[in-house]
C-alpha cells in the first residue's frame, strides 16, 4: 500500500520542518513542502497524487482560503487541514482544524483520516520470515 502523501504548506522554513521532519515524516509519511501560496498552488499542480493538504493559516504570498481554493480547482476532493494558532481564524474552507502549537494532534488527525503507514509488528515478522 503507498504511503499517503501530503503538501504542507507553511509560511516559515524553521516551521515547516518542524512539521515535517519531527511529526509527518518520522511517521512515515510523505511531505511536500510550500513555503508560499503560489509554490503551494503549483506543487498541486506538478502532483496528481497528493493526499491532503496541510496549510498554516499564516501563509505568505496569498491568503490561506485563496490557496485552498486554487488547490481544490485541481483536486477537488482532497481534505485541508488548517494549522491555525489563533482563534479569530475563518475555518470555512478547512476539513479540519488543529493548532499549529499541538503536533501530536495533526499526527492524531492524518492517522484517523489516512491510517498508519508503518508496518505493523505482525507484518513485520512475516516480511523478515
Amino acid at each position: 500500500m503507498p504511503r499517503p502523501t501530503f503538501i504542507v504548506a507553511e509560511p516559515e522554513p524553521e516551521q515547516a520542518l518542524s512539521t515535517r521532519k519531527l511529526v509527518l515524516e518520522t511517521a512515515k509519511y510523505n511531505v511536500l513542502t510550500a513555503y508560499s501560496g503560489r509554490e503551494t498552488v503549483e506543487l498541486a499542480q506538478q502532483f496528481p497524487k497528493v493526499d491532503a493538504l496541510v496549510i498554516h493559516s499564516e501563509l505568505d504570498g496569498m491568503n490561506w482560503q485563496q490557496v485552498v481554493k486554487e488547490v481544490r480547482k485541481i483536486h477537488r476532493e482532497m481534505p485541508v487541514v488548517l494549522l491555525s494558532a489563533g482563534l479569530g481564524v475563518d475555518r470555512k474552507l478547512a476539513d479540519h482544524t488543529v493548532s499549529s502549537y499541538e503536533p501530536e494532534e495533526l499526527l492524531h488527525l492524518v492517522r484517523g483520516l489516512f491510517g498508519d503507514p508503518r508496518p505493523s509488528p505482525s507484518r513485520r515478522i512475516e516480511e523478515a520470515s
